[in-house]
This record gives C-alpha cells, structure tokens and sequence, in this order.
C-alpha cells in the first residue's frame, strides 16, 4: 500500500526526478559547482527539518545545535573510532541528534512561538561554549575530516560523494513527505491552527510537536553530517555559531513550506547567492543576501515556491 501511495505521489515524482537530475550534474559540472551544490544539499536537509516545525506554526532559531552535533558526530567518530564510511557516518549524525532532540524535547514542547524559538537558540550557545572551551573537542581550531569511503572504496575526488548525497537527500525527502501525508503529519496544520480542538480530538498536541521535533533534531544531525564530509573540517564557527541558525531560518523562508523539495531549491540557491555576492562585492556580500530576501519577502510572500507553483505541472501537486 504505501509503495502504491509513493508511486501515485506526485510531490514524490518531482522529487525523484529533480534529485536524480541534479545528482547526473556531477558528472559534467567543475568542482566549484559541485561542492556549491553539495553545500546545498545539505542545509537542505536542515532546513526540511525546520519545514516541519514551521507548518506547526514553530520556527527553532537554534537548529544549529543539531547541525553541529551532526556534524562533530562525524569527527568524532573518525577521531576515536576511525569511522569513515559513508553510510556509518549518517547514521551517527541522525541518532546522535535524535537521541538529544528526544530529552530537549520534554522541555521544548511546552512552550510556543518566541519562547519556543528563543530557548532553542540558548540551547544551540550552551553547545557552542562548550566546544569552544573544551580542548579534547577541538576548542576554536576544531576537526579535520578525511575523505568518506564507500564500503573500503576510496574514491579519487567528490563525484561519488556528491551522488550519495543526493541520493540520501532524496530518500530523506521522500520520507518526510510519507510522513507528512500520514495521520499525524496531517495533524500539522491542525496543530498551527487550533490545539484546543486537536486535543478535543483524542490526540496529544505535545507528543506530536514532541515526534516533529524529534524528526526536525534528526534531518538537521544528517545535514550536519553532510556538511562536515562535504567540506572536510568541523569547528564552532562554523557549524554550531547561532549565524549558522539564521542562516537555515533565512533559507527556509526564502524557500518557502509549499513542498518537500522547496528546501532544496532555497538551499542551492542561497549557496550561489553567497558565491557570487562575495566575489564581486566581499565587503558588502550581506547586504546583497539580505537585500535579496527583502525583495522575496515583498513580492513572494509565500517564498520562492510559491513562484514555482505557477508552472502548469508543479499547480496540479497542490491536488494531491
């Protein structure tokens, strides 16, 4: 049943097809782009994270407290347990960040809107002093990370990382759009709008924003793992600093909360974004980035999918 229900999926389709155009690109593209779209894809699947909780009315501004216990997840296991497969190395990230999304999480699913966005962010610090004071976890230098293999292969560059990336991305994607879909994901919404009559309902708002939390905490460990194979050094700055957190708020409402792929588009071309912004103005790039989500924000409130939906084939997925 729920291979029929992914077939029929139409959202699952373009999903499908744009990952696995996207991954093909790596084939023909310079490196520069390939590591521009590696980047991408993984805040990309921070950001599903945060996708989420904002369809529940919720928005963490310390979702880099996941991103970087992800990404030290994947150091550390090289560090003190010489892990670098691919494979072994997502599944650290993801239950390392799960693991604390679930404790944080009885804390966290009390409060709402500012309260809820705000002690996420001093969660996300406490995170940060502590790998900035703590020498046995790198301090201000961090980690370095050697090159991911592939059950013993050692690929010569990128190119097989970038695929598998993308691959994951698309599996993550998928999964989440499955589980929005579901009883409980349908419970989004329903939550944002109204707990009372959720609760009048027979189910338990806190569990819920408590089980979204827990996915959230989890998509953002993944990418955090992404991001330190992708890039090959972990340090505070870098990947637990509360810019990191704007950076995925910024993305995500850049992007916009119409479809599981949005996060992707948004991620990838904020990379690009910044790329370019730097490269011809390095001291005003943030004004640039910023500028540009001011225009977004006034003329595509609902984000750049938004403006997306307009193409004849994507309007119909709103019909699923």
């Amino acid at each position: 049943m729920m291979l029929g229900t992914i077939r029929s999926d139409r959202t699952v389709q373009l999903v499908t097809v744009a990952l696995l155009a996207l991954a093909a690109t790596g084939l023909v593209f310079p490196a520069w782009v390939v590591n521009n779209l590696m980047f991408g894809l993984a805040r990309g699947v921070a950001v599903l994270g945060l996708l989420v909780l904002w369809r529940t009315g919720l928005m963490s501004f310390g979702h880099a407290l996941y991103f970087g216990l992800g990404a030290y997840s994947v150091a550390m296991a090289e560090h003190w347990f010489g892990v670098t497969d691919f494979g072994l190395r997502i599944l650290v990230a993801m239950l390392i960040a799960a693991t604390v999304g679930v404790l944080l999480g009885f804390i966290l699913r009390r409060y709402r809107d500012i309260f809820f966005a705000m002690l996420s962010l001093a969660f996300s610090m406490v995170l940060y002093g502590v790998l900035v004071k703590t020498e046995a976890l790198g301090s201000t230098d961090g980690f370095s990370v050697s090159q991911t293999t592939f059950l013993g292969w050692v690929p010569e560059n990128k190119t097989p990382l970038f695929i598998a990336m993308a691959l994951v991305c698309l599996c993550l994607a998928v999964m989440v759009q499955i589980y929005l879909r579901s009883t409980l994901g349908r419970l989004t919404t329903a939550i944002r709008d109204n707990e009372i009559r959720v609760e009048y309902l027979g189910f338990s708002v806190s569990l819920a924003i408590h089980i979204k939390y827990v996915i959230s905490a989890a998509l953002a460990g993944a990418a955090g793992g992404l991001m330190a194979m992708a890039i090959g050094q972990v340090d505070p700055d870098s990947m637990v600093y509360w810019t990191v957190s704007g950076e995925l708020v910024f993305i995500t409402i850049m992007a916009g909360s119409g479809s599981v792929l949005a996060p992707f588009i948004g991620a990838i071309i904020f990379e690009f974004l910044r790329t370019y912004a730097f490269e011809f103005a390095p001291h005003a790039w943030q004004l640039i980035v910023g500028s540009a989500l001011l225009l977004i924000i006034f003329l595509l409130p609902g984000g750049i999918w938004s403006l997306l939906e307009r193409v004849p084939f994507i309007k119909r997925l709103r019909h699923d």
